[in-house]
């Protein structure tokens, strides 16, 4: 059953950037993996990561449901320790992340949208989780 919440305004855009970085790190990624795969494996292997939780996440938004939202929060809660630790990783270890990933520098590259996403998502789950409101 889908979420009303998300039919207008916040949840519609929410569900519109999640689906805009699904598509563009997943491009991304893979591009990396299959023209370069040995230029840096573990940047492009945590892009593509982020891909799987942003195509996941968009998903769970727009399918809606008690399953759905646990399945997006888990995917939120792991996209959020994901950019802060491959954010701080690629800081100190630079040369793991000769080239920027949708994650590294906690998300420079794309305007650290990456960064603040997964806790805008969490916050929006929180606000629309299931039985929360029970006269929606």
């Amino acid at each position: 059953m889908r979420d009303p919440a998300l039919s207008s305004g916040a949840g519609r855009v929410l569900v519109a950037v999640y689906a805009v970085f699904a598509v563009a790190a997943t491009g991304r990624s893979v591009l990396q993996l299959a023209t370069e795969p040995g230029r840096a494996p573990l940047a492009y292997s945590l892009s593509l990561l982020a891909a799987v939780l942003y195509v996941l996440a968009t998903t769970c938004l727009v399918v809606g449901g008690a399953r759905a939202w646990r399945v997006a929060v888990v995917a939120c809660s792991v996209e959020a320790a994901g950019v802060v630790a491959v954010g701080a990783l690629s800081l100190v270890a630079t040369d793991l992340f000769p080239d920027r990933t949708v994650w590294s520098h906690f998300g420079q590259g794309y305007g650290f949208l990456p960064l603040v996403l997964p806790f805008v998502g969490l916050w929006w789950l929180h606000r629309t989780r299931p039985g929360a409101h029970p006269g929606r």
